[in-house]
């Protein structure tokens, strides 16, 4: 029996000064750890028709070793991806955008709002500092689209487009246009045209009130802007992921898991197909690898070539421990340190928000994303300084809006944990 407290290069206590390449390569032992502490578990299974609980215990921590060097990766790649806390020289931009940038920066210091006052009167904006705060220089915005694209599984893997709008609508084609053969010189009757529908993407508002002493703010040396985005991305990639997800579409964006959910035998426009496990709340004990390549060839070929699979770490815990017919493991850690897991060859992505494994549950969803799921960003984020409500700490109420939904009900399947 293997010794359940050997596990070398499991440590997962990784200084900051350890890059990325040293991470992939820790994890990367932890896996083959993983393989054969789970060889180990199932050769026991079949001599004894049960597991060491030693072995058991084992195969737990490795798997949790994956999970949060996984987890260390995306920070590491996020963090790198992140421009320094300083006041760096500005780039060579227009004098209008060095103006709001400048006027932006005194409001969030010292609450001077003049210079904004009259920047937006001449551009007609309809912000105010007492109705709603003031539009945030470009840059900023841009900062914060960028880290949330980092942060957000979601949006890493879904379309994601700008508008300037409060709704942005969508039309399609419920039936194709209508078409023939034709002799070269027979007749071409006319063809009936396609019919449209439409579909509503509304931009719901999201906020987040970071805190700041005044000594941070008159720090010279401290980029303002860059600050108030790296406090408010957190609180913002989670909000916006459990909408994507699990979102009601009433108060917040239509999350895909929202939709209705029919057998994929039954599938039509509107609806989520899925394929059963056939075991509640688990996979199958027999076969379990066939579910998964069910689901995937419920995707249509066009689908496949760019998807990806979703589900949390709980769930990926229980799929690590799957082999196909011939012993090798379905899922595999990324192949380097800026790449995602694989299952079956096709990327993982790690969403926190998506639900356990239950009887009933959709625990698992694989399809295009891209081609799948939009996320609408409204342009603008807005900014109301408050010092009084909190002092001696400045509050900074911080809102955009952003919507999302389902484009394309065809390019997601769903996988169902039931009989």
């Amino acid at each position: 029996m293997t010794d359940a407290t050997a596990m070398p290069g499991l440590e997962t206590k990784v200084s900051t000064g350890h890059d990325a390449d040293a991470l992939h390569a820790e994890m990367m032992n932890a896996f083959e750890e993983f393989r054969a502490a789970n060889d180990a578990r199932m050769a026991e299974l079949e001599a004894r028709g049960g597991a060491d609980p030693l072995i058991e215990e084992k195969l737990q921590r490795i798997s949790d070793a994956l999970d949060s060097q996984q987890k260390r990766l995306d920070e590491l790649a996020v963090k790198a991806a992140r421009p320094p806390l300083s006041a760096a020289p500005e780039a060579a931009t227009g004098f209008a955008a060095r103006e709001r940038k400048a006027a932006f920066e005194a409001y969030m210091r010292g609450g001077d709002a003049s210079r904004l006052r009259r920047i937006e009167e001449k551009a007609m904006s309809a912000g105010s500092g007492p109705d709603g705060g003031y539009l945030a220089h470009d840059d900023l915005e841009t900062e914060v689209g960028r880290m949330l694209a980092d942060a957000s599984p979601v949006r890493a893997v879904a379309s994601v487009r700008r508008i300037s709008a409060g709704v942005y609508r969508k039309p399609f084609a419920t039936t194709g246009a209508a078409s023939g053969w034709a002799a070269e010189t027979a007749a071409r009757p006319q063809t009936d045209a396609a019919a449209l529908a439409e579909l509503t993407f509304p931009a719901m508002e999201l906020y987040a009130m970071p805190a700041a002493t005044q000594t941070l703010l008159d720090d010279a040396a401290v980029d303002i802007g860059q600050w108030l985005a790296g406090e408010i991305i957190t609180a913002f990639a989670a909000q916006e992921t459990d909408a994507f997800v699990n979102g009601d579409g009433v108060t917040r964006p239509g999350g895909f898991l929202s939709a209705p959910a029919v057998a994929e035998s039954s599938w039509s426009w509107g609806s989520l197909g899925f394929v059963q496990t056939g075991a509640d709340g688990a996979f199958p004990a027999s076969g379990p690898a066939d579910v998964l390549l069910d689901l995937v060839y419920a995707l249509k070929s066009g689908y496949r070539q760019n998807a990806s699979w979703m589900m949390n770490r709980r769930t990926q815990a229980e799929i690590r421990k799957i082999k196909d017919a011939d012993g090798n493991y379905l899922w595999r850690p990324a192949a380097t340190a800026e790449t995602r897991p694989t299952l079956m060859g096709f990327p993982v992505a790690e969403v926190e928000e998506m639900p356990d494994m239950a009887a009933g549950s959709l625990s698992v969803a694989f399809g295009d994303f891209r081609r799948g799921y939009l996320i609408v960003d409204r342009a603008g984020v807005r900014v109301l300084r408050d010092p009084y409500s909190a002092k001696p700490y400045v509050l900074f109420y911080t809102t955009k809006r952003v919507g999302g939904g389902i484009q394309d009900f065809d390019a997601i399947k769903l996988l169902k944990f039931a009989a």
